[in-house]
């Protein structure tokens, strides 16, 4: 389709901006009254062009017209004629950008997950398709073009959506039926009905309302702390788990996930044996017992748990409308015993303790009164677990309709709720009732008889009693003081059912949906099994039967003193971790931490969680300390076995901070010898395809030193930079994978020595900068052009000049195992292909079996997959036998010689130059590492053959001030004294093909020669370095000699001085050197020291 260019069809001057919306054919628009001002346009260029576009401004009046042509966020739609560069129409003044452009407008699909239940996952236009040149003749959709205006996409490009789950029929709660209704429930305990006022009691008023006051704090500062974390993004099913370990990380969620789901269903137990004994108690009154009072707790509540579940199994709305009756009876209930404090009070009441309101009553009951054993401490360890249940909501975020809005709102008001209903029945039952009664109705104040001057004395009634024998009734006695007190005893009774079976009923639910979420993580592995769910809703069905389970065995105890105590620890340790992630994301000072919800202080939420770290050792220390361990074991556990997942913590946020502090922090220090560690750059290329040269390199650096695998990327930058990009990440987790402690780092450049000296120049940071480059040794070298050759040559002297030092790494079978490699990664595919292709016949025949005459009808489709099986199978076994003989089983040992443990052997040291000790740091941080432990140290350097002992003990005396232990010394005499012929022989035949023989022409043909072959060995200079030569020779022969056995050879790197020694000349002398060895390492430092014997 041919592409005109927009300014063609734009019409020139001012009257290209004379267009108004209400002549767009749109009736709506031209229905506005006349006092609306007409829509604003104002002028603005785009490029270099400086082709005006148009941008609506909006007034209040206009904004519905404008909204016309929206459909859900995006331009309206044109119809098929329309042109994508086409800017003469109607609609191009209604384009987001009037021009053509593959530049994305922001849109939320763009940020979503893949395989977000929300919507789909859309991927915007790659840098690269907007910043690399437009391709011609772009043939565009009809129904792509608005989108290309628009910036909507590539023209022609057809996003593959994500299929949006089904959401019909999925129960979503809002934020009161969902949070507010259940966090009230599970706060409101039985604790409420049965122990506050034995509470208020024994603390007084005073001290009683600051026992709930500083409940609630707790709980206060851990529903901000739950509102900040929520807030700061989507919330999905988990709750409390899915906070800690989206803020902490897995290791943390991990952990308080399994002991919060256990918790939560032994929570039920715990609520459904109170319910029990509820009942226990009336047919006691009634004399009806079933068995006796243990079993009949049993009978009773295991048939609650199994209704229970039934109403759980049915589906979140049956359970959500249990919920809504049984808070309405406990609303009742609540309000039953307010209306009775103000009904007159009985001479049967007032035997009891209960006067009404009294001023008298409330004086003396504001203070203290502990009994024996009892204290403030002990007191509120009773209180606490009933101001609990505020995480009721959140551990049903996955069933939500917006988790982000209504656990904060929630939460927050049901604390608020809760906690004036607590502080108001306190106050109200302590202001009504006296701490100890009789309950006898003849116990009255006569005249003539002196007042004690307690409240019920001056009231009437005489109960001193009290004071030498126990008493049944008052505040400290009574359990059932709301009952009486309350207009109608029966609907307390019910409040007491409501408020067990409602928290029953949300921790059955809590424990499955927070086991669910955990074993989808798939964080411990053998929980997969209960990942799964059923229904719409994503049902954890396996998770109900499992916490039924673990309910009915604690039930069949009946005894649930022991294990409460641990249960309120694991919901303490819960809060605690939910603070301690505010603060922690907070602190570790992350773009991504931006809660909506603002009301929080970091320094708050540490406060919040020492706090409930306290109250945990307050209320049973013994129980903390078991809390603690359980979860201190998950935690090391999860560490251990390290899942694969990244969900951007704040634990690996404050690990960069503290990375990026501590660097920062070292460049304010100068380095010193004693710190020096060799931190090296690898030239590896990939680190898969070098192994062994990056497991020696790795040997001495592992948790000592910088380690940065480097590969040069040669040829068109185009390429090079996509092929670099692709592979970055997959060649970092490869090192990751494989437990190298190392950094893959790349560049792309026209040739290889300019990407290295790049590498040399620019890796590390700060004083984490590398201080020695590792390469192979060139093996192929005289087979190889000049250019590599020279490239090879100019990487040392690069290194030298940048004071870097240099480490060759020569083995007899070479390193590079690319080429095993590539075949196995084609026999790979290729049986991968083998293998679907298998799966889609056995898929085709069982269909033609089981599909009838309609399978006739397939089976001319599936025919072009079926035929080609044979001839599969035959390029497998092609490929494999072609390729058995040329994989190098050899090549492939020794690419892994350095990952085994080294026998009992020797490193061999020939420190024949002192380059500031690297040559000796080197071998000694080997015998270090658990592989090569069982090498010993010998140590060659050169002297005088008249001064050998006298060079050996100055050596000895060296090595003993750098703590450097060793084997035996050698001092080598003979180095300088010339090679045999033989071996000279071969060094002359080596470097044959390379001479120039200048000497032997006359002067004009030398220098024709010397002309066309610069790079060649002239006679001149290979008579100016003869002894060296003949040194490199003779070491060879020594070498030969002395360490044909070592396990390794570190041996000191000759130095070729720029422009006098060429580079195929010091290729020779490398090749010489190490000629027939064992591995070598050449090694040369930048002649700083790296060794001292100072302290």
């Amino acid at each position: 389709m041919s592409v005109n260019t927009p300014s063609s069809s734009v019409p020139s001057g001012a009257s290209r901006f004379q267009v108004h919306v209400v002549n767009e054919g749109r009736g709506s628009c031209a229905a506005m009254s006349d006092s609306t001002d007409p829509p604003h346009y104002e002028e603005t260029s785009f490029g270099d062009e400086a082709q005006n576009r148009l941008r609506i401004s909006f007034r209040p009046g206009n904004q519905e017209c404008y909204d016309n042509f929206i459909q859900n966020g995006d331009a309206a739609k044109t119809d098929t004629t329309f042109h994508a560069y086409d800017s003469h129409t109607n609609t191009y003044y209604l384009q987001t950008f009037g021009h053509n452009t593959v530049d994305a407008v922001p849109k939320i699909e763009y940020y979503r997950n893949t395989g977000s239940v929300s919507g789909p996952k859309v991927n915007r236009p790659s840098l690269l398709e907007i910043h690399e040149q437009l391709a011609k003749n772009v043939a565009v959709a009809p129904g792509s073009a608005d989108r290309v205006a628009n910036g909507d996409g590539m023209p022609g490009d057809e996003q593959a959506e994500n299929k949006e789950e089904d959401t019909a029929g999925v129960v979503k709660f809002g934020w009161v039926k969902g949070v507010l209704v259940r966090c009230m429930l599970n706060i409101w305990g039985v604790m409420l009905f049965i122990r506050l006022s034995w509470i208020v009691g024994e603390a007084g008023i005073g001290l009683g309302v600051i026992i709930i006051a500083l409940s609630v704090v707790v709980t206060t500062l851990t529903g901000i702390s739950m509102s900040a974390i929520c807030t700061n993004g989507v919330v999905r099913g988990g709750g409390a788990y899915y906070l800690i370990s989206r803020s902490l990380g897995p290791e943390f969620g991990g952990s308080i996930g399994l002991i919060f789901a256990f918790a939560n269903a032994v929570a039920v137990a715990m609520y459904v044996v109170g319910f029990a004994e509820t009942v226990v108690d009336l047919l006691k009154e009634s004399d009806s017992m079933m068995v006796d009072p243990t079993n009949d707790i049993r009978i009773i509540g295991s048939i609650t748990v199994v209704i229970l579940l039934g109403i759980s199994v049915a589906g979140m709305e049956w359970e959500a409308k249990a919920q809504v009756i049984l808070l309405v009876i406990l609303l009742i209930a609540i309000a039953n015993f307010f209306i009775g404090t103000v009904i007159p009070s009985n001479n049967e009441k007032k035997s009891r303790g209960f006067f009404n309101y009294q001023a008298a009553i409330f004086a003396e009951n504001f203070g203290p009164s502990f009994t024996k054993g009892e204290g403030f401490f002990s007191v509120f360890a009773i209180f606490f677990p009933a101001a609990t249940g505020i995480l009721a909501g959140a551990n049903i975020s996955g069933d939500l309709e917006d988790p982000q809005d209504a656990i904060p709102r929630g939460t927050m008001l049901a604390i608020f709720i809760t906690t004036v209903a607590y502080i108001g029945v306190a106050i109200c039952v302590a202001a009504c009732v006296v701490r100890d009664a009789t309950g006898s109705i003849n116990d009255t104040i006569v005249s003539g008889m002196n007042c004690n001057g307690s409240a019920a004395c001056q009231l009437g009634y005489d109960f001193s009693r009290c004071q030498h024998e126990p008493c049944q009734y008052g505040l400290m006695n009574n359990f059932q003081v709301m009952s009486m007190v309350s207009g109608f005893g029966p609907l307390i009774t019910a409040g007491i059912f409501s408020a067990t079976l409602s928290s029953a009923l949300a921790s059955l639910v809590s424990a499955p949906k927070v086991f669910q979420a955990l074993c989808k993580d798939n964080i411990f592995k053998g929980l997969q099994f209960f990942a799964k769910g059923y229904g719409k809703n994503n049902e954890p069905l396996r998770g109900y039967l499992l916490t039924f389970v673990i309910a009915m065995a604690f039930i069949l105890i009946a005894e649930l003193n022991v294990i409460a105590p641990i249960i309120s620890n694991f919901f303490l340790a819960s809060y605690a971790l939910i603070n301690f992630s505010c603060f922690h994301a907070s602190y570790a000072k992350s773009p991504g931490w931006r809660p909506a919800y603002g009301i929080y202080n970091m320094w708050v939420s540490l406060f919040g969680a020492i706090l409930c770290c306290a109250v945990m050792f307050v209320i049973n220390w013994w129980a903390a300390v078991i809390t603690y361990v359980i979860e201190l074991s998950l935690y090391i556990y999860v560490t251990y076995k390290k899942p694969d997942v990244n969900w951007g913590s704040s634990t690996q946020a404050l690990s960069y901070v503290s990375a990026l502090d501590n660097a920062l922090e070292l460049t304010t220090v100068e380095d010193h010898v004693k710190n020096f560690r060799p931190q090296c750059i690898v030239l590896t290329g990939g680190p898969m395809a070098r192994p062994a040269l990056l497991d020696i390199t790795h040997a001495f650096t592992k948790n000592s030193g910088l380690c940065i695998c480097c590969e040069v990327f040669v040829g068109p930058r185009k390429l090079c930079v996509k092929e670099m990009n692709s592979g970055m990440a997959k060649k970092q987790a490869w090192l990751i994978k494989n437990k190298i402690k190392a950094f893959y780092a790349a560049v792309a450049a026209d040739y290889f020595r300019d990407g290295v000296r790049s590498l040399l120049q620019a890796s590390g940071l700060g004083r984490m900068k590398p201080n020695t480059l590792v390469i192979g040794y060139k093996k192929n070298w005289r087979k190889a052009p000049l250019s590599e050759i020279e490239n090879y040559v100019g990487i040392l002297h690069d290194a030298f000049d940048f004071e870097i030092g240099v480490v060759i790494v020569r083995i007899s079978q070479g390193f590079d195992i690319s080429p095993v490699l590539q075949v196995q990664d084609e026999l790979e595919k290729l049986e991968q292909e083998r293998l679907a292709l298998e799966a889609a016949i056995k898929d085709n025949e069982s269909e033609e079996r089981k599909g009838g005459i309609r399978g006739l009808f397939k089976k001319a489709g599936k025919l072009s997959i079926t035929k080609p099986a044979p001839k599969k199978d035959n390029n497998i076994n092609t490929i494999q036998s072609m390729h058995v003989g040329e994989f190098n089983q050899k090549l492939v040992e020794a690419s892994a010689q350095f990952k085994k443990k080294q026998g009992k052997g020797t490193i061999d040291v020939w420190w024949l130059f002192d380059d500031g000790g690297l040559t000796l740091l080197i071998p000694y941080i080997l015998t270090l590492r658990k592989k090569w432990k069982d090498c010993k140290l010998r140590i060659y350097v050169g002297g005088k053959i008249n001064r050998i002992e006298e060079e050996k003990i100055s050596m000895a005396s060296l090595l003993s001030k750098f703590r450097i232990k060793f084997a035996d010394i050698h001092i080598i005499g003979d180095i300088n004294i010339k090679p045999n012929k033989e071996s000279w022989k071969v060094f002359e035949e080596m470097i044959e093909p390379y001479r120039l023989h200048e000497s032997h022409k006359d002067l004009t043909t030398a220098e024709k020669l010397k002309r066309e072959s610069p790079w060649k060995i002239t006679d001149a200079e290979l008579e100016a370095v003869k002894e060296k030569s003949y040194r490199q020779v003779r070491l060879n022969e020594l070498l030969q000699e002395h360490s044909r056995a070592a396990n390794l050879i570190v041996l000191s790197l000759p130095v070729a001085r720029k422009g006098s020694i060429s580079d195929l000349l010091y290729m020779a002398w490398l090749e010489i050197l190490t000629k027939n060895l064992p591995p070598v390492l050449l090694v040369r430092g930048n002649h700083k020291n790296v060794l001292t014997f100072y302290s």
